[in-house]
Formats: structure tokens, C-alpha cells, sequence
């Protein structure tokens, strides 16, 4: 019996070749960051469509990887994304709202997670990325998120103030291997951080590391199951005894 990554692969395979042979796009539905590196780890032949990862956003962690190419295919195709807004009818009564009480909710409706990409918090609002095939149902049928009345409209994209970058924050380390700037970013000992490579719980620019001495690169995004992401954005200073003052911006 394939396991659980074996059957992952076979389905990226499938979607890759019948967008090859069809000379159409074809997608899947949103990927976790583990789904991610499956795909980057699959040996495609050549006649496979080309891929690429679509979020919704700059940074988006949940992505659905679309198959195809204008070269391929002969035209372009938009991913089939769809941005809602879920806003409280009152802000005035509402409570406060936090991305599990809008997770929750959703789930309570009997949507798949699979279908749902992130959801972003601003000024007590959810703005949610989700497949054009649910989008429907969510406006109509998505009301209330614990015990606040909500309505849902379709939107272009999430208002520029929304995906504002986090302020640069700077962290002290003994050197810029990834395991010391975890354990600095999130004020946990070294060997906790260490186990965290251990569990597969450390992803680079979307891909699983193990490796606990690699050394991102400016821009990199760090995503640690459980705690957050973070962008590394270099050194700043070192300290007379070799110590490093490194800059990140932590979501």
C-alpha cells in the first residue's frame, strides 16, 4: 500500500500530465507546507506541464499548485483564487475575532480545510482565500463567527494595509545557522530548536529542512509548525566577542 506521500506525488504526477496532454491548466486544491515540499521532491517526466504556486498574496503559506504555461496552452489562466471579505454587520457588538473563531466557523459549515488557503486578520475582519468552486457557498451560507452576525463579499484582493510587513526586529545569536536564530526568534533553548528539525517542522521558502546548520539568505521565509514564520533579513551588527545581531521580521 503507497503511503501517504506516495499517493501525494502520484496525484501531482496525474494533474501535471493531463495538463501536458491536454494542453490545458489543471490545479490542485490548497497545499500545507509539508504538501509543498512533496511536489518540489517530485521527479516529473517530460511530458509534464510546469507548475507553479499560487496563494493569493506575496508570502501566502497555503498554496494551490496550478499546471500549465502559456507556451503549453496557448493563453493565460488567472488560478482559480477567490478572495472574501468577512466583515461583523456590527463592529460595535461584535466580539473579538481571531483566526480559529473564523477557521472554526468554516469548519462548522462542513468545508473541507483543503479548499481554504490563509486567512488574514485586520481591524476584527477575516479575509479569507478560498477556491472559486466554494466561494459561492460561503457568501450565502457563512453568517456568524462565534456569537457575531457576519456578512461575506467577494473582493479583488486584500486592502494593501492588511499585508503590511512586520516591523524588523533584531535578535542576538552565536552565529547564523538556522537552529540558533529559531531558538532566538522564539526565546526557546537551543536543543528545543533542534528538535523541531527533528520532527519535520522546519520549512525554508516552502521546503522541509533538517538541516540544522543551514544559513538562510536575506529574504528567506522561515515557517516553524506550531509557532509562526519569520523573514530573515541578515546581520546588522557584530559584537566585539563574535556574536551577531541578526534582523527579522516575525508575522
Amino acid at each position: 500500500m503507497p503511503d501517504d506521500e506516495q499517493l501525494t506525488k502520484k496525484r501531482f504526477q496525474e494533474l501535471a500530465s493531463r495538463a501536458y496532454a491536454q494542453q490545458r491548466y489543471t490545479s490542485s486544491e490548497f497545499l500545507t507546507l509539508a504538501e509543498q515540499d512533496i511536489l518540489y521532491k517530485t521527479s516529473f517526466d517530460r511530458n509534464a506541464a510546469p507548475f507553479a504556486l499560487f496563494g493569493g498574496y506575496d508570502g501566502a503559506e497555503r498554496q494551490i499548485a496550478q499546471f500549465g504555461s502559456e507556451e503549453l496552452c496557448g493563453y493565460n489562466e488567472q488560478p482559480p483564487l477567490r478572495c472574501i471579505g468577512i466583515m461583523p454587520i456590527s463592529q460595535k457588538f461584535a466580539d473579538l475575532l481571531t483566526h480559529r473563531d473564523f477557521l472554526g466557523a468554516l469548519m462548522a459549515l462542513g468545508v473541507r480545510r483543503s479548499v481554504l488557503g490563509d486567512i488574514i486578520l485586520h481591524e476584527n475582519c477575516g479575509f479569507l482565500f478560498c477556491l472559486d468552486t466554494i466561494s459561492g457557498f460561503i457568501i450565502s451560507e457563512f453568517t456568524q463567527v462565534k456569537h457575531t452576525s457576519v456578512k461575506c463579499e467577494s473582493i479583488s484582493g486584500l486592502p494593501d494595509i492588511a499585508v503590511g510587513k512586520p516591523a524588523v526586529s533584531s535578535v542576538n545569536v552565536a552565529s547564523e545557522r538556522l537552529d540558533a536564530i529559531i531558538a532566538a526568534v522564539y526565546k526557546m533553548p537551543r536543543s528545543d530548536s533542534q528538535e523541531l528539525f527533528t520532527q519535520s517542522k522546519v520549512f525554508v521558502n516552502g521546503r522541509l529542512t533538517e538541516n540544522t546548520s543551514f544559513q538562510p539568505d536575506t529574504g528567506m521565509v522561515i515557517s516553524v509548525r506550531g509557532h509562526g514564520r519569520f523573514t530573515y533579513e541578515g546581520i546588522s551588527k557584530e559584537t566585539k566577542k563574535g556574536r551577531l545581531f541578526v534582523n527579522v521580521r516575525v508575522y
